[in-house]
């Protein structure tokens, strides 16, 4: 992997919901209205009017990305994201990739310098987080090495497995 690529990407450990940056992703389901996990935790913390905006949008598309305001999160904007339901096909590995390009691009396309992941797909949608953790820090590297805009991406994880499993994978590549 290129050394810039990976000085401009940062794992944590905590509460995405909490995160001052420009954008943060939500794993959120195709109806976009809500749910457990991740995309219940930023819905409650933006409040209302995240629901009311994602209401209008009409839905996200597995793989695919909308974006809204952050109402009353930090960050400014929420990237919606819908991670495939893991089912060990190789569709798999292409729509999780596809939600971290899509995801990228429209921060690109927002003049968004600073944005952070979730663990997309690996909570409730069963997609194991080696896996996972791979298709997310090789795609956002990818993206990275053509694209100077985004100055940082952070991985923030909620569990300490999930953390560790990110921050041995990022060793591995700055070797």
């Amino acid at each position: 992997m290129e050394k810039e690529a990976l000085e401009r990407i940062e794992i944590l450990r905590g509460d995405i919901t909490r995160l001052q940056l420009d954008a943060v992703v939500n794993a959120a389901n195709t109806s976009l209205l809500g749910g457990g996990g991740v995309d219940g935790a930023i819905h409650r913390a933006a409040g209302p009017r995240l629901l009311n905006e994602c209401r209008k949008i009409g839905g996200c598309p597995t793989g695919e990305a909308r974006i809204t305001r952050g109402y009353n999160m930090p960050a400014g904007y929420v990237i919606h994201t819908v991670g495939p339901i893991y089912s060990g096909r190789a569709q798999d590995r292409k729509l999780l990739s596809s939600c971290y390009l899509n995801s990228l691009k429209l921060a690109v396309k927002n003049s968004i310098t600073s944005i952070a992941f979730p663990a997309i797909s690996c909570g409730v949608y069963g997609y194991p987080v080696e896996d996972a953790c791979k298709i997310a820090v090789d795609t956002t590297c990818d993206f990275l090495k053509e694209n100077r805009t985004i100055k940082k991406v952070v991985f923030i994880l909620f569990s300490e497995k999930n953390h560790a499993v990110y921050q041995e994978y990022l060793k591995s590549l700055a070797k």
